[in-house]
């Protein structure tokens, strides 16, 4: 008797439970769930997406969990999802108002996921006691995944470091000071005879370029040189008439014309004085603090010279310092001699077919040379000459490398590959030597032309933390930029690449980080900007497939239909890609769309 209340209460309880788990089947039937976007798009590597889920009240039921299973089925494959559990413990309201809760989801892009994919679930309500469960069936509630973002063109740049040479005119200061009796203005002979006044004739005699002589005349603050205020000026023309006497003495002809004589007198001033009173050490510092003191006092220049009298040190310093003050100082300002741009260039050709010796140019000559040859293949030469001749140069290796990047981005296949290989040799090698921004932008070029998009933003983050010029950091930033759009950052993308030069490439990029952002206006400005600016195949046809793309989404049937009209003309193959970009769903059925596209 036992045993058959004991099976009645089993039976009991199974037809309970399979009339709960049908009830909530029927329920499952009048959930919602919107998933947001939808299409799904792709951003950076990954597919993310929300997916809000309302579930009818009383459909929860004590003892039973449901389950929603989310799958990606593209092709014969598909990707499971994390799946959403609902307690009707976690919802106390669930018997008298719907369930809503909301899950973000990501999942892994593979380049086999076609746009025909879709995003499918499957809700199972499970027994917690026995494991008897039942689903509804699985349902589609979001088709395809959009790709725009794909559309992003890489941007390359080789980073030249500056070579160091100046080909421009260069002055080169010669001095000499000559000294003067006191109360005299005469260049005395002995100044002449004496080593500096040879070597200064021997200046003169070699005719060296010259642009200025200034001659700064000035006198010592004692009476006798102070009374006479020509005195200071006196002593620089008599420089002046000495300088040239030699030039016509060794014929400079023409060449005086086009020197300017500058005389500077300087009267009654401290600044000397003080200058080598300071770095006099015949006199104590507490005995030089009295002449300071009433050097930087109140009272005339004559007061001051009178109190400086009566001080007990006086005639050691007026010894000792007050003659060099009675001088004519001489700064000759010469051009400094060196090659042609011609001659630079014809000898480092010769040094990199090892014709002469390396030792002909300067390093910085060499490496100016290669800067000014357009031909790739003798930059390179010249470059690798360069990095012979001084190995421990970080701006050698960094520019040879650049030089195999310029060629990589002119070849394909192995070729690329094995010059891009050959280029972060040569920026590794610089880095070692010399950790440097040129030689990390390059690295950030080499890594992006590899498919290694990462590691090329490590590099380029890097680069954009230390110094470059302002060439290389635009030619940076366009690299960035389109790492960033890869990457799915658009705001900071659209940042790097209004900082960077208006290339076409990084102009569409430009375009592409807009639309990513939701900014379609200036999106469709951009890119009709670049299609204007551009012909044929190639950005500009894809300028207006982009613009076509904003113009959808802002609903701008003319004008989608405009710009695709534009763009299948320069290129046919955007046809196919049009009537199943997910882009134009809208628009598929629309006659006037699929007449631009015939």
């Amino acid at each position: 008797m036992r045993q058959l209340f004991y099976a009645a209460v089993l039976l009991g309880t199974m037809t309970f439970s399979g009339c709960a788990l049908n009830k909530m089947m029927q329920a499952a039937e009048e959930q919602a769930i919107d998933v947001n976007p939808n299409p799904l798009e792709l951003h950076g590597d990954e597919v993310a997406f929300t997916v809000d889920f309302t579930l009818p009240s009383k459909m929860l039921k004590d003892g039973i969990t449901y389950t929603v299973n989310p799958y990606y089925v593209y092709g014969d494959k598909e990707i499971a999802l994390d799946a959403v559990n609902f307690l009707k413990s976690d919802f106390p309201n669930s018997d008298t108002e719907p369930v809503k809760t909301s899950q973000d989801f990501t999942f892994a892009y593979e380049e086999d996921m076609s746009e025909k994919g879709e995003l499918v679930m499957q809700g199972t309500a499970t027994i917690e006691k026995n494991g008897k469960s039942a689903s509804t069936d699985r349902k589609a509630y979001a088709t395809g995944i959009v790709t725009t973002s794909q559309m992003v063109i890489p941007s390359y740049h080789a980073a030249y470091a500056d070579h160091g040479y100046n080909n421009k005119e260069e002055l080169v200061p010669n001095n000499v000071n000559f000294y003067f009796d006191q109360g005299s203005s005469v260049l005395k002979s002995s100044e002449l005879r004496s080593e500096k006044g040879k070597q200064f004739n021997a200046f003169i005699a070699d005719k060296n370029v010259t642009r200025t002589v200034t001659i700064t005349g000035t006198h010592s603050p004692e009476g006798p040189e102070r009374i006479n205020s020509n005195l200071s000026e006196e002593r620089a023309k008599a420089i002046e008439d000495y300088y040239k006497r030699q030039m016509r003495r060794y014929d400079y002809k023409g060449m005086a014309d086009s020197i300017e004589f500058i005389i500077k007198p300087v009267i009654e001033d401290w600044t000397d004085f003080k200058k080598a009173l300071a770095e006099y050490d015949g006199i104590s510092s507490a005995e030089k603090s009295e002449y300071t003191n009433i050097v930087n006092g109140a009272g005339s220049f004559e007061e001051k010279e009178d109190r400086l009298h009566q001080l007990s040190t006086y005639d050691k310093v007026f010894r000792d310092i007050y003659p060099d003050l009675r001088a004519a100082k001489t700064e000759v300002l010469t051009v400094k001699e060196k090659k042609s741009d011609a001659e630079i260039s014809v000898l480092a050709k010769q040094v990199a077919s090892e014709e002469i010796s390396a030792d002909t140019l300067s390093l910085e000559e060499l490496m100016f040379a290669a800067s000014m040859t357009p031909s790739l293949e003798e930059k390179a030469t010249i470059y690798e000459a360069a990095t012979k001749k001084n190995d421990d140069s970080p701006v050698a290796h960094n520019n040879y490398g650049a030089v195999h990047l310029e060629l990589a981005m002119n070849a394909e296949g192995n070729e690329m590959t094995t010059l891009v290989e050959q280029a972060i040799t040569q920026f590794e090698i610089s880095n070692k030597k010399s950790e440097n921004a040129e030689a990390y932008a390059n690295l950030a070029t080499a890594y992006a032309m590899q498919g290694n998009y990462e590691k090329a933003y490590e590099a380029a983050s890097k680069a954009n933390e230390m110094t470059l010029s302002s060439e290389n950091e635009r030619g940076l930033m366009g690299v960035k930029g389109a790492l960033e759009i890869m990457m799915g950052e658009y705001s900071e993308a659209t940042t790097s690449l209004q900082n960077t030069n208006e290339s076409e490439v990084n102009m569409f990029n430009k375009g592409l980080a807009l639309l990513l952002q939701g900014n379609y206006e200036n999106a469709v400005s951009t890119f009709e900007e670049v299609a204007g600016k551009t012909s044929g195949k190639g950005i500009h046809s894809k300028a207006h497939y982009l613009a076509a793309v904003s113009s959808a989404r802002l609903g701008k049937e003319s004008d989608v239909i405009s710009h695709l009209g534009e763009a299948v003309a320069a290129d046919a193959d955007l046809k196919a890609k049009a009537l199943s970009d997910l882009e134009f769903s809208n628009y598929q059925a629309n006659e006037n769309f699929r007449n631009a596209l015939k």
